[in-house]
């Protein structure tokens, strides 16, 4: 089995480095052939020229930042393996992740679209108390880090919610009470591998959307040619959250929100979609940060005729209903 494990970086060289080395020192069965690749999305730190001379990698030095998805297209162009494994920069492989992550597709389990492994939260946690910094989980519990705590899940593969909201599964659950069902409606794409027949039948990544939801819409064509992504909890990755954009940055604000209403436009029924318009009239209304939010949806509406077309294309070529993806959306909860 030939496997191209893709990293995309942008001004990010020492996390990179440190990434790269928990790949180099992965252990794989016999007969697998692993290609690391960097995509260098224009970086100004010196990425590109720093990792240029690494004998073990094959360098993609990009002109110009084309966010996560172009990034991963041109690793694509470029390479010809069986699996393509995705790992954010931010983050460190377990040992075991690369193994057990592919294994599933030489186990000739038939329409295997994606894997997606088990990623933990870098550090340690504690309830948060009242007013200080948290992360709140889709359950409403807030945390916080502590030097001695629990260790906390990122993501189990992504779900999207009956409004349309992408999300990380099994998000703030402590680790030790996750038993996460192998079948998820998508992958997260910072720990995942994609079978290149199947990305050869459903195309790559929709690189208008640049940055967040990509995993997800990706998810919903794969769902629609009737391919399957199956949750690998031995495959694990520790991820140093939002490092490059973070979380509470204006820029991963809007473009979470811009992308959210157009993959609902691509892919979601029509109830999803007018739920996740709703919301966001809501929260443009009432909610804080009105002005943030209004350029967010408006940003949504300049690019709808470009969703309408792409959703028009994704349903000429599906062999499977929208219904039955749709099934396994779940409830909003806390902290959706």
């Amino acid at each position: 089995m030939r496997v191209a494990v893709v990293v995309v970086t942008w001004n990010a060289l020492g996390l990179t480095r440190r990434c790269l080395q928990s790949l180099r020192d992965q252990q794989v069965p016999a007969g697998t052939q692993v290609q690391l690749v960097v995509v260098d999305n224009g970086s100004q730190d010196g990425t590109a020229a720093a990792l240029r001379d690494e004998p073990d990698v094959l360098l993609v030095a990009l002109p110009d930042n084309r966010g996560f998805g172009g990034g991963v297209n041109a690793a694509l162009r470029v390479t010809s393996s069986d699996v393509v494994v995705l790992l954010n920069n931010d983050a460190v492989a377990e040992p075991g992740f690369l193994a057990h992550l592919v294994a599933p597709f030489g186990a000739g389990t038939p329409r295997l679209g994606a894997t997606t492994g088990l990623v933990l939260l870098s550090g340690s946690f504690v309830p948060a108390g009242p007013g200080g910094p948290a992360l709140v989980g889709h359950d409403g519990r807030s945390w916080t880090r502590a030097e001695h705590g629990v260790r906390l899940v990122n993501s189990t593969g992504n779900e999207l919610t009956r409004s349309g909201n992408g999300r990380d599964r099994d998000w703030l659950r402590p680790a030790g009470s996750v038993s996460a069902a192998p079948e998820v409606f998508g992958f997260n794409g910072g720990c995942a591998a994609l079978s290149r027949a199947a990305l050869d039948d459903v195309g790559g990544f929709a690189e208008p959307l640049f940055m967040y939801y990509e995993d997800t819409e990706l998810s919903w064509r794969l769902r629609r040619r009737g391919w399957d992504v199956q949750h690998v909890p031995e495959a694990v990755t520790l991820h140093d959250h939002a490092a490059s954009s973070g979380t509470a940055s204006a820029f991963f604000l809007d473009h979470n929100e811009r992308n959210r209403i157009l993959v609902c436009l691509i892919h979601a029924p029509w109830a999803v979609t007018l739920r996740a318009l709703a919301r966001t009239a809501v929260r443009v209304t009432v909610g804080p940060q009105r002005g943030r939010r209004a350029r967010a949806l408006l940003g949504a509406l300049a690019r709808a005729p470009w969703a309408l077309r792409r959703r028009w294309a994704v349903d000429r070529t599906a062999t499977v209903a929208r219904g039955v993806p749709a099934a396994l959306l779940v409830p909003d909860g806390a902290g959706s």
